[in-house]
């Protein structure tokens, strides 16, 4: 059985005698109006549909038409009434003016007037992973370039690292790492070109962790070029307590051969006799307390336990 929608796209008071909308009838605006909007993907008439993109299609007047779905393998959209439209490779305009004369000729919906969105464009867009307020695909429209895009997801996440690491489409095996800073000002050689398909992965800044007798035990994120000294962990711990063993502090560190102790004398540092010492990403800054006997073989474990428990610190230039 076929199902016959009645309703015509427009209303009898919207159409002169030729049938035509009158121009102040309440018609869905049209592309070219619709690419004055910031941030639209339409922006760009030459920007086609592609697998996976998640398109809204709304037929003027006939809300019981309107739907949401996504481009499919075979470059199709599921339509009600007219079952599979193919729209692949046209752009947004295009994809209208089909949608319109499928209704029309399949005697749907008489002088139907189609308005298409897409939600989410993913077959020419940009991935953006790892330490972005929002990760995800963004369309990439006409030149695009790296911060425009940053911006786009949301800004830099407080654990990100110094580096961003872009992968064209083109070529896949030559990924550009480029420096970074929350001022992105710092950086302007890093704003390079971004083209459909590519990849922009934020990386993680590395951490350390202060634990033992200090007075905020925490996990520091190495945001400060990467960089991050003894003394200026201590610090950012809030200092050592009163009762903290300052010569007999170590830094615990993991490496492929296992862990290993090194023993570091902060006394000595606070007093100016030997240099302050740098840390390394995951290192584990173990302060004892100077009426605890620390068993020599469960030092490291105990240490390692107590870095687990610890809250992540964000540090910013």
């Amino acid at each position: 059985m076929v199902l016959f929608v009645a309703s015509t796209g427009v209303s009898a008071a919207q159409v002169t005698n030729s049938g035509a909308p009158t121009t102040n009838a309440a018609i869905p605006v049209s592309a070219a109006a619709r690419s004055s909007s910031p941030g639209d993907r339409n922006l760009d008439s030459s920007i086609r549909l592609g697998h996976g993109d998640l398109v809204e299609v709304n037929v003027y007047n006939v809300p019981e038409l309107n739907t949401r779905t996504r481009v499919n393998d075979t470059g199709d959209l599921d339509m009600p009434l007219v079952n599979q439209v193919h729209v692949e490779g046209l752009t947004v305009d295009e994809a209208e003016r089909v949608i319109e004369q499928r209704l029309d000729h399949g005697g749907f919906v008489r002088n139907p007037h189609v308005q298409l969105f897409v939600s989410e464009y993913t077959s020419d867009g940009t991935s953006v992973l790892g330490e972005v307020a929002k990760p995800g695909v963004y369309p990439v429209l006409g030149e695009q370039r790296l911060f425009n895009l940053l911006s786009a997801a949301g800004g830099l996440s407080p654990a990100a690292g110094t580096s961003i690491t872009v992968t064209h489409k083109a070529e896949p095996d030559k990924p550009i790492v480029v420096a970074i800073s929350r001022n992105l000002e710092d950086h302007p050689d890093s704003n390079i070109p971004i083209y459909p398909g590519d990849t922009v992965m934020v990386r993680r800044a590395d951490v350390i962790y202060v634990v033992g007798d200090v007075n905020r035990p925490s996990g520091f994120l190495m945001d400060n070029g990467g960089k991050l000294s003894v003394l200026q962990a201590i610090a950012l711990a809030g200092g050592t307590t009163s009762t903290a063993k300052l010569s007999g502090a170590r830094i615990i560190r993991k490496s492929p051969q296992g862990v290993s102790e090194i023993p570091v004398s902060l006394k000595k540092m606070l007093e100016a006799k030997i240099g302050d010492v740098p840390l390394q990403a995951n290192d584990v800054l173990f302060v004892p307390a100077s009426a605890r006997k620390i068993i020599g073989g469960r030092t490291a474990e105990a240490a390692l336990q107590m870095a687990t428990a610890v809250s992540i610190v964000t540090l910013h230039p």
